[in-house]
């Protein structure tokens, strides 16, 4: 963490931010599509980087429903898969190295894609730099955040919903693109920590441990629930941000 944000709370120095869309909801499967990662720094101009990727496999249409991106399109405009997501890990690590909190909505999710997709790969060194930066961060998970705040309030906790909530603006054309969620989830973080002076005032250890405990503490009660429900409760991990790894799937 960068003097200025020691000074005046995390959220008001740099920070980087990335989204993917892909091929599926289960991260250990799911193949990327699209990325953008962002780095915003106050007093300066944002920048951001966007990939389209081939992911090697046919893109379902429910998928392309959501996002927009046709096999065809994918095969024919996209970078190859491999290329992309070293590209995407080295661009978020970055912002890891230089002590930059990165902002990632639903970070179990993506957090757990990029992993597998760094071991689909073969790309085993970004794989253990990745596995270092989940287990350190700070990754800020705006969707953790607030539930932990807010834990009572009805409705749903997507994005675009989460946005409208604390007054970002994520037209409905351009939810679902990975641009545009990345940097509406540092604008949803911002407020946040904003309104929260306690959170904000976390330095990166606490920062990340807050979001540990309270994503685990927020899966078991996911857990009871559907427990109740008479629901299995096979894909609730109390892990965050990484999902490990499963014997059958290294």
């Amino acid at each position: 963490m960068t003097n200025q944000q020691q000074a005046t709370g995390w959220h008001n120095g740099p920070l980087a931010s990335f989204d993917t869309e892909t091929t599926g909801t289960n991260p250990n499967e799911a193949r990327i599509v699209t990325a953008a990662c962002w780095l915003i720094t106050p007093g300066h101009d944002k920048k951001h980087r966007e990939w389209l990727v081939n992911p090697g496999v046919e893109i379902p249409a429910e998928a392309t429903q959501v996002h927009g991106i046709t096999t065809e399109q994918a095969r024919k405009q996209g970078q190859p898969a491999a290329a992309a997501v070293a590209e995407i890990a080295s661009a978020v690590l970055y912002a890891y190295r230089n002590q930059i909190p990165v902002i990632v909505y639903n970070a179990r999710y993506d957090i757990t894609l990029i992993h597998r997709e760094l071991v689909r790969h073969g790309h085993a060194d970004l794989a253990r730099a990745w596995e270092e930066f989940a287990a350190r961060g700070p990754i800020v998970d705006p969707f953790i955040l607030d539930k932990q705040i807010d834990r009572y309030r009805k409705g749903s906790r997507k994005l675009i919903d989460v946005a409208a909530h604390y007054g970002v603006a994520l037209a409905e054309e351009d939810a679902h693109g990975s641009a545009a969620d990345a940097l509406a989830a540092a604008r949803v973080a911002w407020v946040i920590a904003n309104r929260n002076p306690k959170l904000a005032a976390l330095g990166p250890v606490e920062l990340h441990e807050t979001q540990v405990k309270a994503a685990a503490e927020q899966a078991h009660s996911f857990a009871d629930y559907l427990r109740k429900q008479g629901k299995p409760v096979d894909d609730v991990h109390l892990e965050w941000p990484l999902i490990p790894t499963r014997k059958e799937e290294t």
